[in-house]
């Protein structure tokens, strides 16, 4: 600050005062960059939460989709609760933006409005000072002026006189008015004597007052406004300093919960999951059998074929020709296979997965069930209330809904019977009670018996073709053969690719042809689109595979290159 010493004039004091009015605006016009420095930061700081709780929300797994699904792998919960902490994070964020905007920003703002104020009356408190002391310079000037030029007046009037007074020319009235005259302007300039002496003593009296007191008592309120602002600006930097430490430990919290997920990553149990998810539930393949070729006789067919699986009771028609030919009622159902979706019974699964997708239905099912029976006893606990207290309500008014609901649960229940029934017969506990996939074709006419002994076929836990133990040998017979002979003379058809088991396939249901792990066949009718692909492995021998557990390589002049699994 400016140091005001004695004997100072009071024009070195103006420059003074506009040297200290510049520095008190430059030391506004600093706290005025701050401030807008603090609100920068705070735009950010609310920027930076807003995409940072947007880039959570983002990555959030959706419901009812295959990411939820995925939260079983320990991985993916581990990345879902670092989502959830940058969620926290960014709310730490939207608190350090807060409170620089209230405590800082805010405040600020408020006190360099008063800062200016109080500036503005300081120097204009200043202002009047000087100009006091200027003024009462100029009558001082003024009055000094007057004394001087009262004195040569009275001066040149004395001297008039005497030469008035020496001239014996002169007429005694001319010399006595030059005595009054010089009287006069003496009087004159002793009155301007004394106005110019109380001018003077009136002036180093102000001037007294102006350099000892005023001009120090304004200087030192501007200095004490300067101060202040210089520790405002301290105290702010410091809550600036405050604002992001106290949201330490919370970030800390929301990066040891980051630290935490990162460490419950168990690559063991996510590829259990795998396995478990994936497993199909088939044993592994046996030995194979050695074929003999060096012996000049014709091959026996396999017990997988459609001949020796129908041994029992049936009798060769033609001599000669094995009956390797296939029922054409076997084929599934390619509606239940529309738009991608497998059957209710999810047949064309493995006997693993089907399980755990009947277990998986079984529970939802007995999930819904339990909602319903809650809504049926609290609907029950509100009509004993109506009973009681008729004012309440209308007793008879929940029957519709209770009704509604009974019907609802007596459903759900048929439909968990059905699924623990398919459940039952994947685990072995129960026979085969679902109707055999059927691929669409043009059946011939049947005799009654025969129709109602095809009924009774059924499909087997992994999806094949089997027959009721009950039924009579001598109508399967007859079935048989007729069904035998119409396609005796059935045109062979040429292959059209060839196919690689993935899995052994025991096929010891009617159409269906065994295969080994890793044995190729040759394919002669792709798959319809009902999980079922027709192959030859060789002249006589020949039947169904499902699609998914082979390779099925087409030829190009058929299908192009294409291979699918």
């Amino acid at each position: 600050m400016v140091d005001v010493k004695m004997g100072d004039c009071w024009s070195n004091t103006k420059d003074q005062f506009d040297n200290l009015e510049k520095h008190t605006q430059w030391g506004i016009e600093f706290v005025e960059r701050y401030n807008k420095f603090v609100k920068d930061r705070t735009d950010i700081e609310t920027s930076y939460a807003k995409q940072l709780r947007n880039l959570s929300k983002k990555y959030q797994p959706k419901r009812n989709s295959k990411e939820e699904e995925e939260q079983r792998y320990t991985s993916c919960q581990a990345f879902v609760t670092v989502l959830n902490e940058m969620n926290d994070y960014a709310g730490q964020h939207e608190v350090i933006a807060e409170n620089m905007s209230g405590l800082i920003y805010a405040e600020l703002s408020r006190y360099i409005q008063e800062l200016k104020q109080e500036r503005k009356l300081h120097f204009q408190e200043g202002r009047r000072a000087q100009q006091h002391i200027e003024s009462c310079w100029k009558q001082l000037e003024a009055s000094k002026r007057r004394f001087e030029r009262d004195c040569k007046e009275a001066e040149r009037a004395q001297f008039h006189f005497e030469k008035m007074d020496n001239d014996f020319n002169v007429t005694k009235a001319d010399v006595e008015k030059a005595r009054q005259q010089a009287q006069t302007r003496h009087q004159m300039a002793s009155d301007s004597k004394g106005e110019y002496s109380s001018s003077l003593q009136n002036f180093n009296k102000e001037q007294h007052e102006h350099y000892y007191t005023n001009i120090p008592n304004i200087f030192r309120k501007i200095q004490d406004l300067d101060e202040r602002r210089i520790v405002k600006i301290g105290e702010s930097v410091k809550t600036f300093s405050e604002v992001d430490r106290q949201v330490i430990p919370i970030i800390g919290k929301c990066l040891d919960g980051i630290t935490k997920a990162a460490e419950s990553i168990d690559e063991k149990h996510d590829t259990q999951l795998v396995v478990e998810a994936f497993k199909s539930g088939f044993e592994q393949p046996g030995d194979v059998d050695f074929e003999d070729f060096s012996e000049p006789i014709k091959r026996t067919v396999s017990e997988s074929s459609l001949s020796n699986s129908r041994s029992d009771g049936k009798q060769e028609s033609k001599s000669g020709k094995s009956k390797g030919k296939l029922w054409p009622f076997i084929k599934k159902n390619k509606l239940s296979l529309k738009l991608g979706s497998g059957p209710e019974d999810f047949s064309h699964l493995p006997p693993e997965q089907r399980r755990k997708k009947l277990q998986q239905k079984i529970d939802e099912i007995t999930k819904e069930i339990q909602k319903e029976s809650d809504q049926r006893d609290g609907l029950t606990k509100m009509k004993d209330v109506y009973i009681k207290n008729p004012q309440m309500g209308r007793p008879e008014s929940v029957d519709p809904r209770l009704a509604e609901i009974e019907q609802t649960i007596e459903k759900l229940r048929q439909e968990s019977q059905k699924f623990e029934a398919w459940l039952a017969e994947v685990e072995g506990r129960l026979p085969v009670k679902t109707d055999p996939p059927r691929r669409p074709s043009e059946m011939p006419e049947l005799p009654s018996t025969a129709v109602n002994n095809c009924a009774q076929d059924r499909e087997s836990p992994d999806g094949s073709y089997t027959e009721e133990q009950n039924q009579d040998p001598q109508l399967k017979v007859a079935a048989q053969s007729e069904f035998d002979d119409e396609f005796d003379d059935e045109e062979i058809l040429a292959a059209i690719g060839t196919c690689k088991a993935v899995y052994s396939f025991e096929g010891q249901n009617e159409g269906t042809i065994a295969m080994a792990e890793g044995e190729t066949l040759r394919v002669i009718e792709e798959d319809k689109g009902d999980g079922w692909t027709r192959v030859r492995r060789s002249e006589d021998e020949e039947g169904y595979v499902p699609t998914s557990y082979v390779e099925v390589y087409l030829d190009r002049n058929t299908k192009g290159a294409m291979t699918y699994i």
